[in-house]
């Protein structure tokens, strides 16, 4: 016969082991890249759990986020997503923390036409894309463009207000400072971006939505899973550029 004791050592181990288990169940990666013929069923953003197998056709290339590393699989095959990750590097995980946007630059992330250049990383407002933004630090932010072949200014207007200011970037100067004594973005606002004419014609305007993140994502799997909820997708597919060239 068990002693009451040992009754209740028991039945704490099945507890405990019940929560490992649920927790190893609810453990999952996030899709940064995704491009292929199975695009469409792993698109950027979709949640996939450590414990599953994925299987890929010719020409597919899943790039997911998991706990404390990349997991890139290329098609065709069959993979299991939670094992063979790539540990996440010190620059990776530098890009998750608080006030990343003030550190160092590093190279950038995605390539483009002559002028063009990719985000040096995550914490930047693009003012020629459309789409949501999510920062941590709504007093210091860092307008960034794409395009800095010379001077231009930007108009940055708030929706429903008519608080609006322009911001000036010198000549091959990338990314400016927004002045919060001129603008002060706020959280679930939404502010329309017109750059300047191009001979004559007066440049398309963008609209971007800004979001606050309030908590500090340690892990570059639960950063990701954040910018998916709240629909910042532009940092997100930056992110899966990231990764894949960290696990490469």
């Amino acid at each position: 016969m068990f002693s009451v004791k040992s009754k209740a050592r028991a039945l704490g181990l099945a507890l405990a082991g019940a929560c490992l288990s649920v927790s190893g169940a609810a453990a999952a990666g996030v899709v940064v890249k995704s491009t292929g013929p199975s695009a469409g069923t792993y698109p950027v953003g979709k949640k996939v759990a450590d414990s599953s197998t994925i299987t890929l056709r010719a020409g597919d290339k899943i790039t997911v986020l998991v706990d404390g590393g990349t997991k890139v699989m290329q098609g065709p095959g069959t993979f299991r997503v939670g094992e063979g990750a790539t540990r996440t590097r010190a620059r990776f995980a530098r890009l998750t923390r608080q006030g990343a946007s003030n550190r160092a630059r590093t190279g950038a992330v995605r390539g483009g036409a002559k002028g063009s250049a990719g985000m040096p990383n995550l914490w930047l407002v693009n003012v020629a894309a459309s789409g949501t933004t999510c920062l941590y630090d709504l007093e210091n932010v860092q307008l960034w463009r794409p395009t800095a072949d010379e001077g231009a200014t930007y108009t940055i207007a708030e929706q429903g207000s008519e608080t609006k200011v322009d911001v000036s970037f010198v000549s091959t100067e990338p990314d400016r400072a927004l002045d919060p004594e001129g603008l002060k973005l706020a959280d679930g606002s939404t502010y329309t971006i017109t750059g300047p004419s191009a001979e004559g014609a007066q440049s398309e305007a963008v609209e971007v939505k800004i979001v606050a993140l309030t908590e500090t994502y340690r892990q570059p799997d639960a950063l990701a899973a954040a910018l998916a909820e709240n629909g910042c997708m532009e940092q997100l597919e930056a992110l899966g550029d990231i990764a894949e060239a960290e696990a490469s």
